[in-house]
Parts: C-alpha cells; structure tokens; sequence
C-alpha cells in the first residue's frame, strides 16, 4: 500500500484537485447544495489546499522582505552619505579652528615683536638621517626668502635657519642639525653660550648649549633663547629647555644638551624672518 502510494501519489492529488474543481462547479450549479462524495473529496483535498494557502503566503512574505530589504539598503546607503558629509564638515571646522589659532599666535608674536618681517611657508619634505635634519619649504626666491632667514613657528619656537634657496623652494637646516651655531642664553640666569649640532646628539633630537661659562648654574628645564649676538640672528627666539649639564671628555669645559621646544616631526606650517631690527 505504501509503496502504491508512494508511486501514485502525485497522480491521486490531481485527481482529487479535479473532483474538487468539477464538485465544486456542480455545487454550483445544484444551488450549493453538496453530495457526500464532494464531502470526501473536500475533506481529502484540504490538506492541499492548506499546503497551496501557505506557500502563497510565505511567497507574500518572501516578497515584502525582498522589497524592505531594498529600501533599508537605500536607506542605510543615505545615512552613509550623510555621515561622511558630516565628518567632512568637522574635519572642516577642525582645520578652520587650527587656522584660526595659528593666526592668533602669530598676531600676538607679531604685537611682542613689531620689527618682524614674516613670510608664511608650509612644510612640503623632512629629512632626517644621521647625517643631516632638513626641511623643504614651498617659498623662495621669489617670496624674498634668503640663506640665513630664521625661521619659526607661529609662537615665535626657533625651527631653524634656510640654508639654501631656489625661485620656488628653500631647504631649512632644523636647529639639530649640524651646520647650525648660533648664541644662546639662558633666560633665567642669562648665562650665555653657543647653540650647535651635534651628530651623536642628532639621531636623539637634541643640540648643544657648548662654551658655558665658569660657575653657570643651570638646571634641567630652564629654558634658551637666542641671544642675537653677532647680530646674524634675531634675539629672544625660544629654542628649547635644558635637559643636563654636562663635562666634555677634555675636562675643560661644560656644556648643556637642549631638548627643541619645536616638534620638528610634524611641523605643517612655519614663518620666515625675512627682516628684523638688529638691537645695538
């Protein structure tokens, strides 16, 4: 029986859905008035009639989740959008405030120092190896950029000093590197010295405070200006604090290692000192 079943089952289902058709037709026609037979075939149908009824309605179902899916995509996709928009506007409003307080600074450092010619240049290269520590600025020639500018940050911090120049360029030594000597002071005890590169102090990002005189009491953290002297550079130019004080290896003299109060690392924008007055 089973097996009968099992091989004529899809045969016997459409059988019962064509008496149910034909029943149903003569049901009609008779005024509804059923026989038993349609009672049978009604009651051996039902199943497939519920069976058809789910399936149209998981169909239903299928379709609204396909087309909420949809505009839950379209939606989420608008969000996307207006986030991004939003983050940008922050990242606006951010720059518009850095730019704001550079201008500030400046204005102030402009008030202190009246004498100062600025030329405005941002950082387009760094270098920094064993050998040297530069920057590369897109002003020159052709902004009145010369060899031997200061050049310094909004608040007036010493980055260091053009070394060479091109119509549309100029290379900074950093006030690590090398090449760089320059007088130097102590503001709070004014004990002076000579400010230069040094290759083994370099590669830690440090200089010298060299040549200090005898009896100099200086203390980690006081803080070094340029001294002007020599009048080549402009005085009273922050260049950073006193990390120690140090012998060198003749026994003859001290020094100081500096720690720049400039983070020569991520440096965007700088000023050049193109003109100062020279202080007699």
């Amino acid at each position: 029986m089973k097996n009968f079943l099992r091989k004529n089952g899809i045969l016997l289902l459409v059988i019962a859905l064509l008496l149910s058709i034909l029943i149903g037709v003569s049901s009609s026609l008779l005024g509804g008035n059923a026989d038993p037979l349609s009672n049978v075939v009604s009651t051996i149908t039902a199943p497939v009639r519920s069976g058809v009824a789910a399936v149209a309605g998981w169909a239903e179902g299928v379709y609204q989740y396909v087309f909420q899916y949809g505009q839950i995509q379209e939606e989420l996709s608008d969000l996307r959008a207006q986030v991004a928009e939003l983050e940008d506007q922050v990242r606006q409003g951010q720059e518009a405030s850095r730019e704001n307080e550079q201008l500030r600074q400046l204005l102030d450092l402009q008030e202190r120092r009246r004498d100062f010619v600025f030329e405005s240049a941002r950082v387009t290269a760094r270098s920094t190896t064993n050998w040297e520590s530069t920057l590369t600025l897109d002003k020159g020639s052709a902004a009145d950029v010369e060899a031997g500018d200061c050049v310094v940050t909004e608040t007036g911090v010493l980055v260091g000093v053009v070394s060479d120049v091109g119509l549309n360029w100029s290379t900074v030594s950093t006030v690590i590197n090398t090449d760089i000597e320059m007088g130097g002071i102590v503001s709070r005890t004014y004990s002076a010295g000579i400010l230069e590169g040094n290759f083994e102090l370099m590669s830690q990002g440090r200089l010298r405070l060299s040549y200090l005189p005898e009896g100099a009491q200086l203390v980690a953290g006081d803080e070094v200006l340029t001294s002007g002297r020599g009048d080549v550079y402009p005085s009273g130019l922050v260049v950073g604090q006193v990390e120690g004080v140090f012998t060198d290896p003749s026994g003859q003299s001290r020094y100081a290692v500096i720690v720049p109060e400039a983070q020569l690392d991520s440096l965007i924008e700088v000023f050049v000192i193109k003109d100062f007055d020279i202080v007699e």
